[in-house]
């Protein structure tokens, strides 16, 4: 599933390329044609992320609202194209090769279509695909945890929850109503970078540490929007190389990489287990606390 900083990046595309424009869309697909029909004309004002959820606001108050799910992916063509979201080969790699400059014909599974003045954008396999009233839309942030890339994000709502709850500090950094746009790589990545247990519940951790927890999401999401990809390695970690050239080789230091040896401990000590119906990497040697 597309993690919290390909949200950004969408928003951030939809910002830049389509925003003050008035809109087409369409549904190639059938299944969105009502909430395109709502939207189709109209100007769009505004573009966000929260969490895993991107929304678009329309001049006639009402919003696009998105969730890619495991299988979603926009296409975008014209002006700017490139791919962002699902299906992925490896991890979080955004595909800038196989989008068309020129508008083509839709493929039969494009849930909504939306054109610009320069450029378009497609949409497949979104797990939520929706037209929602300002209202509404608040209704869905509101039920969403802190986003560590919002810079409105209030980080208390998550250290008050960590606080209370026995739960494991692995469950809860992937529970969207705690802390919003976390998923399976950078919840590993940021546990075993912080050398803690997944498995530890969460009011066991101190203060510092769950703040700790909070920062390094904000440090690791940020390099995600910079750079499309989850790099979440040190440069003492893959000396001589760059941020800009560490994906993939070199780019995480547990996701994936079980039964590798670690790259801080030396060790094998690299395992993948199920925590919560979810893939869960960790270093049995670094992250005994």
């Amino acid at each position: 599933m597309p993690e919290g900083h390909s949200i950004h990046r969408i928003a951030q595309h939809f910002d830049e390329v389509f925003l003050t424009q008035k809109l087409e869309l369409s549904s190639p697909q059938g299944r969105f044609a009502d909430g395109a029909h709502l939207l189709n004309g109209h100007r769009a004002v505004a573009s966000e992320a929260y969490g895993k959820h991107w929304f678009l606001y329309f001049d006639h108050d009402l919003v696009l609202n998105v969730h890619l799910g495991m299988y979603g992916a926009w296409t975008f063509g014209g002006q700017q194209h490139s791919s962002i979201g699902a299906p992925r080969k490896i991890g979080e790699q955004e595909d800038h090769g196989d989008a068309a400059a020129e508008l083509t014909e839709p493929r039969p599974t494009t849930r909504v279509r939306i054109v610009g003045d320069d450029s378009w954008a497609d949409l497949v396999g979104p797990a939520i695909c929706r037209t929602l009233t300002i209202a509404e839309s608040q209704d869905v942030i509101d039920a969403i945890g802190p986003d560590p890339l919002r810079a409105d994000a209030d980080p208390q709502r998550f250290y008050d929850v960590a606080a209370k709850t026995r739960r494991r500090i692995g469950a809860i950094l992937m529970d969207q109503k705690i802390i919003g746009g976390i998923g399976n790589i950078f919840r590993a990545e940021g546990l075993f970078r912080l050398q803690l247990n997944p498995h530890t519940p969460a009011k066991a951790l101190t203060a510092e540490t769950r703040e700790q927890i909070w920062q390094d999401q904000v440090h690791l999401l940020g390099i995600g929007v910079e750079t499309g990809r989850i790099i979440t390695t040190e440069p003492e970690h893959r000396p001589g190389i760059a941020l800009s050239d560490a994906w993939p080789e070199h780019a995480n230091y547990v996701y994936q990489r079980q039964g590798q040896q670690c790259l801080v401990c030396g060790y094998r000590t690299i395992i993948v287990e199920e925590l919560e119906a979810r893939k869960l990497y960790w270093c049995t040697s670094c992250q005994k606390s």
